[in-house]
């Protein structure tokens, strides 16, 4: 999958990076800054009606913005009051010519603490720090967010509430809580990574100048997850195909949790899969064949059965995990699969089974693979990736480790490639926290996988399916209803205009 330049998120240094490159290019630092705060106060007018306004300014180019938003709202008639950190003086470069272009007073950002300055429910505008933070707040910033946040007034943050880090979503400190974030040219990762994506409300990302062609020199390797980057590779249903040709998904089932196995491989079916087999203990049998007529089941005992299954290509796509129980038996399987060459879908027990000696794994593995973590799942798997600062870094370490590609599970899923390239899911909805959910996100991969997707393109589909079935069923869902909540959504798909999707991601974004 190539990153669409699009959907592309830029870290920190990126941004910086496109505005260095711009301003090479010939665009004046100080006409960023107008359209940056000029954005600001279009999308302010555009929300709420006039009414007192605190534009809260930092001592760089946040700041700058902020003046520069305070000056147009104060030309159109709304009461502002302008709260400087720091002092006037020490402003540079492209902050100190919009302050230089504010002519009403500039008061001290404590001064905000201060008597009446926080009555009246007016509007704030954080325009404090945004991305440029690299350390906790403290002092009187800290103690101005505390105190607008206790009366829970309505901020509008520039770029990034000011307290969460751009690059991972992490409230350093603290940090404001906006019902708007208003950020320039392309979303930062911490726009869409927890606890950073709740903290920022609504984010409407805005062309402020700066040229596209900047993003070919960056180059960019994450994205917000959206269909665009990944239906290239979709798998269309020939009218002359047959079910042998949409692929053939082998799961392990196991023998007292047999509900994991049966939600994946529903899932498998609905997304596309031709066949899907579920290899059982013989005890289960039953159980299985009743969970819907289309499974095939295999009754096997001992390793050779199980093998027996991989052979003559008949199996193009292996799950196993989902309430296999941890046991040495799962752990032969899981290395006999891999040796066969079959791409697998290793999820829950299927990796917990090799915690306490990875290695035979990752020597196995390669990048067709598919490993689906939870955090702790990475804890206990990649220590040493663990500790890392981020869920981005955490994943590109597992994915570069492994040499599998890495689905990180979580509200904030994060799919990582041995490669370096990196998607963010953000469509999922809270309801998704509920048992078997993550099995039928595994069942999706591995029915996409047996069609032909590649690995990073199957778990970038997978987890957008996800969320979007769990979105389309609202409150009450249980994972039983995933899977059928999938028509829909596939038909959307295969449907006309890229304008639509679009328009999609805007609905079930952030």
């Amino acid at each position: 999958m190539t990153v669409g330049f699009s959907h592309a998120l830029l870290t920190v240094a990126e941004m910086g990076r496109a505005d260095a490159l711009a301003i090479a290019c010939g665009v004046p630092g100080i006409a960023l800054m107008e359209a940056a705060g000029a954005a600001v106060a279009v999308a302010i007018r555009t929300r709420w009606q006039t009414r007192p306004l605190l534009v809260l300014c930092g001592p760089g180019n946040n700041g700058g913005d902020g003046f520069v938003a305070a000056r147009l709202l104060a030309d159109a008639g709304w009461p502002v009051r302008l709260f400087l950190l720091g002092e006037g003086a020490a402003l540079k470069g492209d902050a100190a010519l919009a302050a230089a272009r504010w002519t009403g007073p500039v008061e001290p950002l404590v001064a905000v603490l201060d008597g009446e300055g926080l009555e009246g429910e007016p509007l704030v505008v954080d325009a404090l720090f945004g991305a440029g933070l690299s350390r906790p707040l403290d002092g009187v910033a800290l103690a101005v967010v505390r105190a607008v946040t206790a009366r829970r007034l309505t901020v509008v943050a520039v770029d990034v509430p000011s307290g969460v880090d751009g690059d991972t979503g992490a409230v350093l400190g603290g940090a404001f809580r906006a019902a708007l974030t208003v950020t320039f040219f392309r979303r930062k990762p911490g726009h869409l990574l927890l606890p950073g994506r709740a903290q920022c409300g609504r984010v409407e990302s805005v062309e402020i100048g700066l040229p596209a062609t900047v993003l070919d020199e960056i180059q960019p390797a994450a994205a917000a997850n959206h269909p665009a980057l990944w239906l290239s590779h979709w798998p269309e249903p020939r009218l002359d195909g047959h079910k042998y040709q949409r692929g053939h998904v082998l799961i392990g089932g196991g023998g007292h949790m047999t509900g994991a196995a049966r939600l994946a491989a529903l899932a498998a079916l609905r997304v596309g899969a031709g066949m899907v087999t579920i290899a059982c203990p013989p005890e289960a049998r039953l159980v299985y064949a009743l969970a819907a007529a289309a499974l095939l089941v295999e009754p096997v005992e001992g390793a050779d059965a199980f093998a027996a299954l991989l052979g003559g290509g008949r199996r193009n796509a292996v799950l196993l995990g989902p309430g296999n129980g941890v046991s040495p038996e799962l752990r032969q399987r899981v290395l006999t699969v891999l040796k066969a060459g079959l791409p697998a879908v290793l999820d829950a027990d299927a990796l917990t089974a090799f915690a306490t000696d990875p290695e035979p794994l990752f020597q196995a593995l390669n990048g067709g693979c598919l490993l689906t973590p939870h955090d702790g799942e990475v804890a206990r798997l990649f220590p040493d990736e663990a500790a890392l600062t981020g869920k981005p870094a955490r994943a590109r370490a597992a994915a570069a480790r492994s040499g599998a590609v890495v689905l990180l599970k979580g509200a904030d899923t994060v799919i990582a490639a041995p490669d370096g390239r990196l998607v963010i899911n953000h469509n999922a909805p809270p309801e998704l926290a509920t048992a078997g959910s993550g099995d039928v996100l595994a069942g999706l991969a591995a029915g996409l996988i047996a069609q032909g997707l590649p690995a990073f393109e199957a778990a970038a589909a997978a987890a957008w399916l996800h969320g979007a079935a769990a979105r389309s069923l609202g409150p009450g869902l249980i994972a039983d209803d995933l899977p059928g909540a999938l028509p829909p959504l596939l038909k959307w798909l295969r449907g006309p205009g890229r304008l639509e999707r679009d328009q999609y991601d805007q609905a079930a974004g952030p």
